[in-house]
């Protein structure tokens, strides 16, 4: 019986479920490979999984564990997002749109205005919150159901910050001004971090930052009565409103709260110079959506989704290194989306597994009441 408690505990379930995703996972990606190059299946597998580990010397391996760990940080706050909204009742796939608005805004206020790194962070947030707060009142006062209202705010995001980067781009190419060139004042500082990743000028405070509001988003859900009344509200919405909770500002503070988040997330990544943006992007940026695997692959908690976000920039990086003489150049990508896309059935394998607990323990019991009838 202490076994079967010790399976069900959510947290247990959460890390076994995951590890299954990720295996399975790992085998279809291994099973593609073979069925497109038999040849050098098993190195290109192996390569994804090592990443930075391919480098010969451990200062380029360090060097790029710091550019990982650099895109781990927005990928960490974007599932951040996902998650506070489920966790009241809400899916947040406007996390993409809310990312684009921060991106757009962080840099505009870092190269188009001048403004310090904390100025341009904040206006980040504030954008991503905005945006966030409105497909929170189109729900409460339009009926609209969040998911069509943010996928609409992803796209309408993306054509107005194009629209709006392109007064601070380069003259001869779609990309934004560098900042270390162009804005040394908004650059994210490093306090020293970069020395420990063989002097790495994109590790910043950026990943520091991202684990401390991983943790603080952890105490606000769990700790705080504002948690429980954004959990309540998410549960039960009438229920929360007999019970004297404000059940329309909790729905538009939550979708504020994972505005702000995503709108963070872009900001520590391009206010540490690692990226350009290019105003001739087509797509929104697949990291807000990623994020909602991350998320669910971190067990929808705070703590499990730092883990999984390395896990996922892990691998996505690794699949750059595959031998392009033997594969295509989006082979890598399409190992890494599966992999991904696995990462979604985590609740399924927890239920998957409950399921089966329960079917156990009715045997046992069943065996018990035999017994005692003889």
């Amino acid at each position: 019986m202490k076994k079967n408690n010790l399976l069900r505990n959510s947290g247990l379930q959460s890390m076994l479920a995951s590890v299954m995703c990720i295996l399975v996972g790992l085998l279809v990606g291994y099973i593609a490979l073979l069925i497109i190059n038999a040849e050098g299946a098993w190195e290109a597998i192996t390569t994804i999984i090592k990443n930075y580990f391919v480098y010969p010397t451990e200062l380029a391996q360090m060097k790029y564990l710091g550019n990982t760990l650099v895109k781990t940080a927005p990928l960490l706050m974007c599932a951040l997002s996902v998650l506070f909204a489920n966790k009241a009742g809400l899916f947040n796939i406007g996390a993409a749109g809310q990312y684009v608005v921060g991106a757009g805004t962080c840099l505009y206020m870092a190269l188009g205005l001048q403004l310090p790194w904390w100025a341009c962070l904040l206006g980040a947030i504030v954008a991503g919150a905005l945006l966030g707060a409105l497909s929170g009142f189109l729900k409460t006062q339009f009926n609209v159901n969040e998911v069509i209202s943010c996928i609409m705010f992803n796209w309408i995001s993306l054509y107005c910050v194009n629209m709006l980067l392109a007064k601070v781009k380069e003259t001869t190419s779609p990309y934004t001004l560098g900042l270390r060139a162009n804005a040394p004042q908004a650059l994210l500082p490093g306090m020293g971090l970069g020395e420990y990743f063989s002097n790495n000028q994109y590790v910043t405070i950026a990943i520091p930052l991202a684990i401390i509001v991983s943790i603080a988003i952890w105490v606000l859900l769990e700790k705080t009565k504002l948690g429980y009344e954004l959990k309540a509200t998410g549960n039960n919405k009438n229920a929360a409103k007999y019970a004297g909770m404000k059940e329309n500002r909790n729905i538009i503070l939550t979708m504020a709260i994972a505005g702000g988040l995503a709108g963070m997330a872009a900001a520590l990544l391009y206010l540490t110079g690692f990226e350009q943006w290019s105003t001739s992007q087509a797509s929104v940026p697949g990291m807000g959506f990623n994020g909602i695997a991350a998320a669910f692959l971190g067990g929808l908690h705070p703590i499990g989704s730092i883990f999984s976000s390395y896990f996922i920039q892990h691998i996505t990086a690794g699949g750059a290194y595959v031998d392009k003489t033997l594969y295509c150049a989006q082979v890598s990508d399409f190992i890494s989306s599966l992999i991904i896309y696995l990462c979604g059935f985590v609740l399924f394998m927890k239920v998957a597994m409950n399921r089966g607990l329960d079917k156990a323990d009715e045997k046992r019991k069943a065996k018990k009441n035999e017994g005692g009838k003889k």
